[in-house]
């Protein structure tokens, strides 16, 4: 997990080193006319320092006057520690790349460079040289065909005279584009990168890639799927499917630094604990390996922090908890929209105590941690999903939720960690175990069964997987979806809507669809944060960033996104 971001620009020839404003001037300054010139190499480093907290082990930069650009990256060095400094180059100094992101199959494209340059074994600088070693053996869309893993990427090849940037199928790393008025072409891991310094920017999607010269840039999909526009029929096989899994933990375990395990005491966190631990005590041939695992609530306690530790003696995890106190929770209510870059009310609700237990484990020493993001959207584990009217538009709304994931869940858990310096992987979100699960049939995938003999549960199938081999107590693997921002505390939620409704007067809200016609809040809790929004990231083009978090309204369900106001939770204390 790290930091880039990329400038291309059309060099001055008369003054090659007045190429940009410095972003101190009037905010309605036009760049191509103002005096407050700096070097790119000083505009760049200006503007990466606000991602900085992403990877605060190296900033390295590298800047090509002739070609015009330039390329940044704030290190979290995770695996090839001290050879995988980056900027890369190629051994001919004529290919440039920096990425965000971690290449699970790095050591398999590996073989396949040494293979086809004749020789036995091809050593990479680190698990993301290899794209680069692998661009230069086979190209750009073989690249992408073989890569697997979380990244965004930004390479520039000098002899063909172009530029090849993608994002991971799910859009598990973040990533911006970026216009200025001189007509530069930016990118950045982070959206606060671009604030003065571009009149336009937009999310780069996930799953596209682009390759041509930067001038032409637009982006077009490279990742598709049946299951992206058919309802699929394939019936579940249990067997495969956990075997998958423990395939997908296995894969996100490389690591040259110590890693832990988030644990919320939910179903999802629990299981990733469960399988790491079991296969690194394989691996380690120790038995009494215990994994790192973390768990946050509030000082009153919260649903989370006692089935957690049942989970944490269950496995024999070294756990530990966090507790944090609604005061302190408010008082990073700026940081939250700041970090998230969003005004989503469910992200600004989770990603609080996100920021909170990431900032504890980073002090602890570790650099990665493992989550279960990622299963509700695949398995329908949003408990509004019980409302689906039928199979096929169960289907539909897990495929529009696996899309959105890049606005929502992955941008919180992301940046939540990123702004204390702290990995997060999300194996749920392995592209081939989603494709392999998202070409279950929904009737499979839906709530159903039963729960102590009368009503239906989410994510049935996953359960049922794991419910022989004593992976988790029974009263996780059948415990019923609870959000985190519920989990740390069913008075968190119900404080922070109290407390930014009491910021925002009656006539500050009847102005909101005038202030805020796009994505106008609905509720003064969403109109404080779109409030905070607007002053650190000002302008309508930062402001269609975003994507809002809800519930089918359609389906008859309540708007808020808490899970505790769908009429199917169940509110039940431990026994």
């Amino acid at each position: 997990m790290c930091g880039i971001l990329c400038i291309f620009h059309r060099p001055n020839v008369n003054s090659p080193e007045e190429t940009i404003c410095n972003g101190k001037c009037e905010e309605s300054c036009d760049y191509t006319k103002c005096s407050a010139k700096r070097s790119l190499r000083e505009a760049a480093f200006e503007a990466s320092r606000k991602q900085r907290h992403r990877g605060p082990d190296q900033t390295g930069l590298i800047v090509d006057e002739r070609e015009g650009f330039v390329l940044v990256q704030e290190r979290l060095s995770i695996v090839g520690v001290k050879t995988g400094r980056q900027p890369l180059v190629s051994s001919d100094g004529t290919k440039h790349l920096v990425a965000n992101g971690e290449i699970y199959n790095f050591h398999q494209m590996a073989c396949l460079v040494g293979a086809a340059n004749g020789a036995q074994c091809y050593e990479p600088r680190s698990d993301c040289d290899v794209l680069l070693a692998f661009y230069e053996q086979f190209g750009q869309n073989r690249l992408l065909q073989v890569v697997r893993g979380m990244f965004c990427f930004v390479l520039y090849d000098c002899t063909a005279h172009r530029l090849l940037v993608a994002r991971d199928p799910v859009g598990i790393l973040p990533l911006y584009v970026g216009w200025d008025s001189a007509g530069s072409l930016w990118f950045a891991s982070e959206l606060k990168c671009l604030v003065k310094c571009c009149a336009k920017v937009a999310v780069f999607p996930p799953g596209h890639s682009y390759y041509g010269p930067w001038q032409d840039f637009q982006s077009t999909p490279y990742f598709t799927a049946l299951w992206m526009s058919e309802v699929p029929s394939a019936e579940v096989d249990l067997v495969q499917l956990r075997y998958r899994l423990e395939c997908a933990v296995e894969s996100h375990l490389q690591s040259d630094v110590p890693l832990g395990a988030l644990l919320s005491g939910g179903l999802d966190s629990s299981l990733i604990a469960s399988i790491a631990t079991r296969i690194l005590r394989k691996r380690l041939q120790n038995p009494n390996y215990r994994l790192k695992t973390y768990s946050i609530g509030l000082d009153a306690g919260g649903p989370d922090l006692a089935y957690a530790r049942l989970v944490a003696d269950y496995i024999g995890s070294d756990h530990t908890e966090i507790h944090f106190t609604v005061p302190e929770g408010l008082d990073l209510l700026r940081d939250a929209v700041y970090h998230a870059e969003t005004y989503d009310v469910t992200t600004i609700r989770c990603i609080i105590p996100l920021m909170i237990i990431a900032r504890a484990i980073r002090s602890e020493g570790l650099k990665v941690v493992l989550s279960g993001e990622g299963a509700d959207e695949l398995f329908g584990g949003y408990l509004y999903f019980h409302r689906a009217p039928n199979s096929a538009e169960f289907h539909r709304e897990t495929v529009r939720r696996v899309h959105e994931l890049h606005l929502t869940d992955c941008l919180r858990a992301n940046k939540g960690c990123a702004a204390w310096g702290l990995e997060l992987r999300v194996p749920f979100l392995d592209t081939d175990f989603l494709q392999y699960v998202m070409a279950i049939r929904p009737e499979d995938r839906a709530p159903g069964a039963s729960y102590e003999g009368n009503s239906k549960l989410e994510k049935r199938i996953l359960r049922e997987a794991f419910a022989d081999g004593n992976y988790i107590p029974p009263e996780v693997l059948w415990r019923q979806k609870e959000q985190f921002s519920d989990g740390v505390g069913y008075s968190w939620i119900d404080a922070v809507a109290q407390w930014s409704t009491e910021h925002v007067s009656d006539r500050e809200f009847r102005s909101a669809s005038e202030r805020f016609p796009f994505n106008t809040p609905a509720t003064k809790e969403a109109f404080y944060y779109r409030h905070v929004f607007e002053q650190l990231f000002p302008g309508e083009s930062f402001a269609r960033t975003v994507q809002r978090w809800i519930p089918r309204t359609d389906w008859g369900c309540s708007e808020d996104p808490s899970g505790r106001k769908q009429d199917v939770h169940r509110d039940r204390e431990m026994l």
